[in-house]
C-alpha cells in the first residue's frame, strides 16, 4: 500500500513538472517570436531618454505692432529624478543647492512632492537663474550630481499693466485642467495661458514642442544623442486693441473713479427722501470699479477694453512665492495682524467684490444698466406683435405726469400693499420729474421712465403675458455670450418666469418676492432694472447693432494671426515690424453672428437715433409751459465737445443700487458715432458712482475726443521694472489733463 502511494505522488509530481516546463517553454516562445518587437522596444526604452524641447511662445501685438507679450530666454536649474529618489541624498543635495539658488530646501522638496512635474524630464528647481549662478554650478558639477542647466523661455509684458485684462497671464496647469491638457499632449510641468488672450489663443501661441532622444547608461548618464526634432515657434497674434486708446480708457476710468470717491452725497438733497434712523445724511460715492469699451461697429473690432481694478500681469512671471501672490491678490479681508478676518461663525470674510482685480468687468460684470436699455425697449415696442402704441408708432404721444399707475391691477389689490405705481426719477427739488406729452424720441431725450413703464406693462398684458419683450431683446444679444475670444465671459440674464423661478429657488431674491413672473417685473425690465443682468460688452454690441443698421456682430479682440517670427522694429524698442509679417488668418470679416435685426429707417431706426442725438445736443421738452426739461446728456457735451468734428448720439443710464441709497447707484453711458466712416461705439460703466450723466458720460466724452484727435494723447511708454516688494496688484494711472472730464452738471443737477 505504501509503495502504491509513493508511485502516485511521484506521478503527480512528474505531471506538474511537465506542465511547468511546458508553460515556461510556451512563454519563451511567445517572447522570442510573438512579442519580440515589443520586448525590443522596452529594452531600448530602458536605455534611452526622451527630453522635450519647449517651443518659443508666439508673441502678442497691439494694432500698431507694440509688443504686449514677449519672450526672454532664461536659464533653469533642474535635477535628475534618479539622483534624488532616496530621502537622505535628496535632502543633502537640496541643502547644498539652497545657498547658490537662494531658495529654501523646503521649497525644492515641495516641487519634488508636487504631482505636475513629469517623471520623464529633469525636475526644475529654479527658473531664471543668473549667468553667474549657472557658471558656479557648472564649475562645481561634481558637487551637485544629477544637476543640469537648461535653457527655457520666460514670458514678458513690456507695457504692463496696460491691457492686462485683455492680454492675460500664464500659470501652471492646475489639477482641474490636468486631464484636458494631458489629452492635448502637454506635460503637466508646462505653463499655459490662464486668462485673457494668453488663454483663449493658447493653441495658437504655444507652438509645437520638439524633443531629443539620448542613449543613457543604467546609471542615467547620457552616452550620445540618437534623435533630435527642433520645436516650432508659436504663431503671433495681432490684437485690434490700440494701446494709445487703451491707455486713454484706463486713465480716464481711473481718474473719474478717484474723483467720484471724493464727492459727498447728501441723501436728502439727492434723493428727496427723509433720512432713516441711525443713517448718516451724507456719504461718499464708493466708486470701486468700472469698465470702458471702444468698438468699431462696422467690424466688431475692439479698439480698447479697460477694466478696473486692474493688475500687473508681470506678477505671475516674477518668481515670487505663493504667499506673496496671496498678499498682492487677496481673496479674503485681512486684519492689521496680517491674518484673515473672521465672521461671527468663524469663516473667513471674502473681499468686497468691487476690490477683485482678476475680473474683466467688461465681459464678466453683470449689471442693471438703467436707461441705457431704453432704446431696445423702444425697438421692441415698435415691433410688438400686438400694437401697444395705439397705431401711432414712434409718433404716439403719452402724457407723462411723473408717475405711472398699472392698468392691469385692480385698485382693491393695490390697496393691500401691492406696488401699483412707479415714479420717474426726482428732479433737483426732490419730486418726480414731469414731462407732459412725449413721443418716443422725446422720451429717450429726457429719459421719461413713465413712458417706458407703460411699454413694459402693455407689451406683457396685451401679448397674453407671454415673454414677447424678452424674445425681442434677445435679438440684440442680451442674455447670451457675445462670443468674443476672451475666457470667462458671462451670458447675463434677460428675466422671464424660468429665470425668476431659478433665482427664487436659490434664495437670492428678497423675502417679499414670489416665484411667479409678474407685470411689475416687466415694468422694471423696461427701464433696465429689476432682475436684468447685462455685461458692458453686451450693451456695446447692442448699440453697435443699432448704429450699423441691424447687424449683430461678434466682437473681435484679435485682428490677425501671424506666422511665427515677426521681426522687431529696427528703430523703435518695444515694437514689431508688421510690414514684414505674414498673415495666416484675419478676423475682420464683419459677419453677423445672429439674424439681422430689422431696422426700417423711417419708422424705427430714425426716431430712435433722433432721440439719442437729442440726448447729446437737445432739445429737451417744454413742460409745463415755460419750463424747459433738458435732455440728460446735454450738460456733459454742450460747449465742451466738438460735435462737428465727430457727431455722436448716446444714452445715459443710472442703475439704482441697494436700499435705494444714492451712493450705491451705478453710472452708465453708451454713445455711437453718426459718421459711418469713423464707426465707433463707446460704453462706460462705473459702479456705485452716481448718475449716468455725472460719472460715465464724461469718460465716454474723453474717448470720443481721443477718437477724433481733439485731445493730445499721452505717449505710451515701456514699463518700469516691477517692484516685487510692492503689495498692490497695480498702481493707478491718471490723466495729466482732466479737461475732457469737465462738464456743466453738478451732483444736485443733472439726472439719469
Amino acid at each position: 500500500m505504501a509503495g502504491d502511494r509513493r508511485s502516485t505522488r511521484l506521478g503527480v509530481l512528474g505531471v506538474v513538472s511537465l506542465l511547468l516546463l511546458g508553460a515556461l517553454g510556451t512563454r519563451l516562445w511567445f517572447l522570442q517570436v510573438v512579442d519580440s518587437a515589443s520586448a525590443q522596444d522596452r529594452v531600448i526604452a530602458t536605455r534611452t531618454r526622451t527630453v522635450a524641447l519647449a517651443p518659443e511662445r508666439g508673441r502678442i501685438f497691439d494694432a500698431d505692432g507694440r509688443v504686449l507679450a514677449d519672450n526672454r530666454r532664461v536659464l533653469e536649474v533642474a535635477v535628475d529624478w534618479a539622483v534624488i529618489k532616496h530621502d537622505d541624498a535628496r535632502a543633502a543635495l537640496f541643502e547644498r543647492l539652497s545657498g547658490p539658488l537662494n531658495t529654501p530646501a523646503a521649497d525644492m522638496e515641495a516641487r519634488y512632492n508636487a504631482e505636475f512635474y513629469s517623471p520623464l524630464l529633469p525636475l526644475p528647481l529654479a527658473e531664471d537663474v543668473s549667468e553667474q549662478t549657472a557658471q558656479f554650478l557648472t564649475e562645481r558639477i561634481e558637487d551637485y550630481p544629477g544637476v543640469t542647466i537648461e535653457e527655457t523661455w520666460k514670458r514678458q509684458y513690456p507695457y504692463s499693466p496696460l491691457a492686462a485684462h485683455v492680454v492675460g497671464y500664464m500659470g501652471a496647469i492646475t489639477s482641474d485642467q490636468a486631464d484636458e491638457y494631458q489629452a492635448l499632449g502637454y506635460e503637466l510641468s508646462e505653463r499655459v495661458g490662464q486668462f485673457g488672450v494668453e488663454k483663449s489663443f493658447e493653441s495658437v501661441l504655444r507652438g509645437t514642442p520638439g524633443y531629443v532622444v539620448y542613449e543613457v547608461k543604467a546609471s542615467g548618464a547620457i552616452v550620445r544623442e540618437l534623435e533630435r526634432v527642433e520645436p516650432v515657434t508659436g504663431n503671433d497674434v495681432r490684437l485690434s486693441v490700440d494701446l494709445d486708446l487703451q491707455q486713454l480708457a484706463e486713465q480716464a476710468l481711473q481718474t473719474q473713479l478717484a474723483a467720484r470717491r471724493m464727492i459727498s452725497v447728501n441723501q436728502v438733497m439727492d434723493k428727496g427722501v427723509p433720512a432713516k434712523p441711525n443713517q448718516p445724511l451724507s456719504n461718499y460715492f464708493k466708486a470701486p470699479a468700472g469698465s470702458v469699451i471702444v468698438e468699431n461697429y462696422q467690424t466688431g473690432a475692439i479698439l480698447a477694453m479697460a477694466s478696473y481694478p486692474t493688475f500687473d500681469n508681470r506678477w505671475f512671471e516674477s518668481g515670487v512665492s505663493g504667499t506673496k501672490l496671496s498678499e498682492v491678490f487677496p481673496t479674503y479681508q485681512m486684519g492689521e495682524d496680517g491674518n484673515p478676518l473672521l465672521d461671527a461663525d468663524g469663516n473667513k470674510v471674502p473681499i468686497d467684490p468691487g476690490s477683485a482685480t482678476l475680473v474683466n468687468r467688461a465681459i464678466q460684470g453683470q449689471y442693471n444698466v438703467g436707461s441705457t436699455f431704453k432704446p431696445f425697449v423702444a425697438w421692441a415696442a415698435l415691433n410688438s406683435p400686438v400694437d401697444i402704441l395705439e397705431g401711432g408708432g414712434a409718433n404716439f404721444y403719452y402724457r407723462d405726469t411723473g408717475a405711472y399707475k398699472l392698468e392691469s391691477i385692480d385698485d382693491s389689490v393695490c390697496a393691500t400693499g401691492v406696488k401699483c405705481e412707479f415714479r420717474n426719477s426726482v428732479d433737483a427739488q426732490g419730486v418726480p420729474s414731469q414731462y407732459g406729452p412725449v413721443r418716443l424720441q422725446d422720451a429717450l431725450a429726457v429719459s421719461s421712465d413713465a413712458y417706458f413703464y407703460r411699454i413694459g406693462e402693455l407689451i406683457f398684458t396685451r401679448n397674453d403675458r407671454q415673454p414677447v419683450l424678452q424674445e425681442l431683446l434677445r435679438k440684440f444679444g442680451f442674455g447670451s455670450k457675445s462670443g468674443i475670444d476672451l475666457p470667462y465671459e458671462y451670458a447675463g440674464r434677460v428675466p422671464d418666469k424660468d429665470a425668476k423661478k431659478a433665482l427664487y429657488d436659490k434664495g437670492v431674491l428678497a423675502a417679499t418676492e414670489v416665484p411667479d413672473y409678474l407685470v411689475g417685473d416687466n415694468v422694471q425690465l423696461s427701464i433696465g432694472q429689476g432682475l436684468l443682468a447685462v455685461t458692458p460688452m453686451q450693451l456695446a454690441t447692442a448699440y453697435s447693432t443699432l448704429a450699423n443698421g441691424g447687424s449683430v456682430l461678434k466682437p473681435e479682440i484679435a485682428m490677425e494671426i501671424l506666422a511665427p517670427g515677426t521681426p522687431d522694429s529696427p528703430t523703435t524698442p518695444g515694437m514689431a515690424d508688421l510690414s514684414r509679417s505674414k498673415v495666416v488668418r484675419s478676423f475682420q470679416t464683419a459677419e453677423p453672428t445672429r439674424d439681422t435685426v430689422p431696422m426700417p429707417e423711417d419708422t424705427v431706426r430714425g426716431p430712435i437715433l433722433t432721440g439719442l442725438t437729442r440726448v447729446i445736443r437737445g432739445p429737451g421738452v417744454e413742460w409745463p409751459k415755460g419750463r424747459i426739461r433738458n435732455p440728460t446728456g446735454r450738460s456733459v457735451f454742450e460747449g465742451r465737445y466738438d460735435y462737428a468734428g465727430l457727431p455722436i448720439a448716446g444714452k445715459t443710464g443710472t442703475a439704482q443700487g441697494a436700499a435705494s441709497l444714492p451712493w450705491n447707484d451705478s453710472s452708465a453711458f453708451t454713445g455711437i458715432s453718426l459718421d459711418a466712416t469713423r464707426p465707433y461705439t463707446v460704453t462706460a460703466y462705473l459702479e456705485k458712482s452716481g448718475y449716468g450723466a455725472q460719472a460715465a458720460a464724461p469718460v465716454a466724452k474723453c474717448m470720443f475726443e481721443g477718437l477724433q484727435a481733439d485731445i493730445q494723447l499721452a505717449p505710451v511708454r515701456l514699463s518700469d521694472p516691477l517692484d516685487i516688494t510692492d503689495t498692490v496688484a497695480a498702481h493707478d494711472s491718471y490723466l495729466t489733463d482732466t479737461s475732457c472730464l469737465q462738464t456743466a452738471s453738478t451732483d444736485r443737477g443733472q439726472r439719469d
